[in-house]
């Protein structure tokens, strides 16, 4: 048996540089791992095929349409092994909330797998080929690390090692998901001048995070391109992302697509007055959490 933990993400920059042919879009992003988890069991099973229950959330289709069975699928084809496992999906990451949460649970399915099976450490590459194929942001979620910049859909990655003290976070789910296909739907791109300093911005941050030099509110800008469609469109995202700034968080931002808005703060006491205060809003799911 083998559990694991799918940590969610939060993206702590995130520009779209352009449309791709393919209908996808270019990103410059910095993700963050974060102690929200869900968590996966796995054994194996003496019946044949994959049986996948989920606990938790809300009703998410048939099983074969959940990312963690179609990356057992493409793991047991590529691996050329008959499937007979069981896997037991607990959601605590809320869904629509641009945290990644489905992707994470993709890359721990494949992890988790590799693990229960044996597969070589030289094998990883193949994992990591399964996992851009399945979604733009499970490859971020194979690697152990906190940080990393983010190109290309986000699968092509370069692992960043933070200096110094990184802040608490207030992760704010306002009760109501945003689907990234109608984010990206209403998404219209800056000019190239406006994407060209956004980028200056980006490597900056990174800078600041590899020197210890990054205090939210101080050094290092944050940014978010999808807050420009979701916020004029969504009023809960759009409150929920006022309130943390009201209560004094030192850096607030949009993850990802959205619906989850996320509050830095420099120091822990400050975090969970904050939290404290958000979390008796109607309709809000708050987390403290941290970078881990």
């Amino acid at each position: 048996m083998v559990k694991i933990a799918a940590r969610a993400k939060l993206n702590l920059f995130l520009e779209v540089t352009r449309r791709r042919p393919d209908g996808y879009h270019d990103l410059a992003t910095l993700f963050a791992r974060v102690g929200l988890a869900d968590a996966l069991t796995l054994r194996r099973s003496a019946a044949p095929g994959i049986a996948l229950k989920v606990e938790g959330g809300p009703a998410l289709g048939k099983p074969q349409d959940n990312i963690v069975y179609k990356a057992a699928e493409k793991f047991f084809a590529a691996f050329g092994i008959s499937p007979a496992v069981e896997i037991k999906l607990k959601k605590n990451i809320p869904v629509g909330a641009g945290l990644g949460g489905g992707s994470s649970d993709g890359a721990a399915a494949l992890l988790g797998l590799a693990k229960l099976y044996r597969t070589p450490r030289s094998a990883f590459p193949r994992l990591m080929k399964i996992a851009a194929a399945i979604g733009s942001d499970v490859p971020f979620f194979m690697l152990d690390e906190v940080l990393a910049e983010g190109r290309g859909r986000g699968e092509k990655l370069k692992p960043l090692k933070p200096a110094g003290r990184l802040p608490h976070i207030v992760l704010v789910y306002p009760g109501v998901p945003v689907y990234t296909k109608d984010v990206y739907g209403n998404l219209k791109l800056g000019a190239a001048p406006e994407i060209k300093a956004r980028l200056r911005e980006f490597s900056e941050l990174c800078s600041f995070m590899k020197k210890g030099a990054f205090v939210p509110g101080q050094s290092g800008r944050l940014f978010n391109r999808l807050e420009d469609p979701v916020l004029p469109r969504h009023k809960a995202v759009r409150l929920a992302r006022e309130r943390l700034a009201g209560l004094g968080a030192d850096a607030v931002l949009m993850s990802g697509s959205g619906a989850c808005v996320f509050g830095l703060c420099r120091g822990r006491a400050k975090a969970a007055l904050i939290a404290k205060a958000m979390g008796r809003i109607k309709g809000y799911r708050v987390f403290l959490t941290k970078f881990c």
